[in-house]
């Protein structure tokens, strides 16, 4: 199996890209809220230990300390899970980093019902939806491995508030290294014209895997990666509308405020299209296996198949 080929988590594209980025800039600074190991900060800890600051299990203090340190010119990387990075630190990220429009980088892994067996508490999937409502802050959730690594190295050389979303769990790499990513620009993965399915994050591969199925099956669907779902790119999904007028969304997030509910908005807008949502379904995660969540939801090729034909 080829390097590009492995398992592996977005998260360890986070951990590896942001050493580099802190190697030829040492004005990123890392804000670990004391679960390094988990969201892969610690080779930024051994390695560049003087840009590192470690506030212990007090996020809204780290989303404060962060907002300080921008407003002297540094590039914070605050570090979490997703379910504190984006709900506990809510009111920090508008009022002291999105009102003032500083240069903070909310780094979460763990999003989406991911965490698995720790439950619904560990569980973000809101994060996404809530922080798109907040004014100058961009929402990007990569796909694969080196996809992450890309957007990381893209939001520190891209001032404004940001919240990166990473997941846990080792999944199939997409794109190799040389495959380049723009923040509000879609990704589109594989070119169709009967059905387009919008995806982002993990849920990706399994937009691919349907799109095989199907072709299978005489439907030729058009795969995009949305990573991007803030600031949505909209041609892209007005392009889906006008040449396709059949989308289905996925994501490991909830179905309402999310991709979901971006792309319908942007088809409500138009008055024509049908968009049909894959996600959680506006319920609580639970303690089990990622696959078996995921599952329970309808977020499984099976199902973006069964859509995708009955469409």
């Amino acid at each position: 199996m080829s390097e590009e080929l492995k398992k592996i988590a977005t998260r360890d594209g986070f951990g590896d890209e942001i050493v580099e980025l802190g190697k030829e800039n040492k004005n990123i600074l890392v804000v670990d809220c004391d679960i390094g190991k988990s969201c892969k900060s610690t080779k930024f800890i051994h390695e560049l230990p003087e840009q590192h600051i470690n506030v212990g299990i007090a996020e809204q203090n780290g989303a404060g300390v962060a907002a300080g340190l921008a407003t002297c010119g540094k590039i914070p990387f605050v570090v979490t899970y997703a379910a504190f990075g984006s709900m506990r630190m809510c009111e920090m990220i508008r009022q002291e980093i999105c009102y003032t429009n500083l240069n903070v980088k909310i780094a979460c892994s763990h999003g989406g019902v991911t965490p698995a067996n720790d439950g619904a508490s560990h569980q973000a999937i809101e994060d996404m939806g809530i922080l798109r409502t907040i004014p100058n802050i961009s929402v990007i959730m990569p796909a694969d491995y080196n996809s992450a690594r890309k957007l990381v190295r893209a939001a520190a050389n891209t001032y404004g508030p940001m919240y990166l979303r990473f997941t846990r769990d080792a999944i199939p790499q997409i794109y190799g290294p040389d495959v380049e990513f723009e923040i509000g620009k879609a990704h589109l993965v594989r070119e169709g014209k009967d059905v387009a399915i919008i995806a982002n994050g993990d849920t990706v591969r399994l937009a691919i895997e349907a799109a095989k199925e199907l072709s299978g099956k005489g439907i030729d669907a058009r795969v995009i990666d949305m990573h991007t779902i803030k600031p949505l790119d909209v041609e892209c999904v007005m392009d889906c509308v006008n040449s396709i007028g059949k989308i289905i969304t996925v994501e490991d997030h909830n179905i309402l405020n999310g991709l979901g509910s971006a792309v319908c908005e942007v088809a409500a807008e138009m008055g024509k299209g049908k968009v049909k949502r894959v996600g959680i379904q506006d319920r609580f995660g639970e303690s089990a296996p990622y696959d078996r969540l995921l599952a329970k939801n309808g977020v499984t090729v099976e199902n973006i198949v069964a859509i995708a034909q009955s469409l």
